[in-house]
C-alpha cells in the first residue's frame, strides 16, 4: 500500500471512492440532526412534514462546507513535488 497521499489516489481508486462516499454520508448524518434539532427546539422554524427535505438540504450545505474546507487545506499545505534547488534547504 502507497505511503504518499498523491500516489493513493492513482493506485487504490476504489479507497478514494470510499473515502469520499464516508464524507458524503457522514455529512448527510451531520446534516439531518441539524435539522431535527431545529425541529425540536424551535418547531415554529420548520414544519415536521418538510424535516426530511430540510435535512437533505442541511446535509448537501455540509457536504459543500466540508469539500470547500478540504480544498483550501490542499491550496494552503500544497508542497511542490520536485523542490527547488535554489531553496534554503538545498544542499550544494
Amino acid at each position: 500500500m502507497p505511503t504518499s497521499p498523491d500516489a493513493s489516489h492513482d493506485a487504490w481508486p476504489i479507497l478514494t471512492m470510499m473515502r469520499e462516499w464516508i464524507i458524503f454520508a457522514l455529512c448527510l448524518g451531520v446534516g439531518g440532526h441539524v435539522a431535527f434539532g431545529v425541529v425540536m427546539h424551535a418547531p415554529g422554524l420548520w414544519p415536521w412534514s418538510m424535516t426530511g427535505f430540510y435535512g437533505l438540504l442541511s446535509g448537501l450545505a455540509v457536504y459543500g462546507l466540508v469539500q470547500a474546507g478540504r480544498g483550501a487545506w490542499k491550496l494552503l499545505r500544497h508542497t511542490p513535488k520536485f523542490p527547488s534547488k535554489n531553496g534554503p534547504n538545498a544542499s550544494w
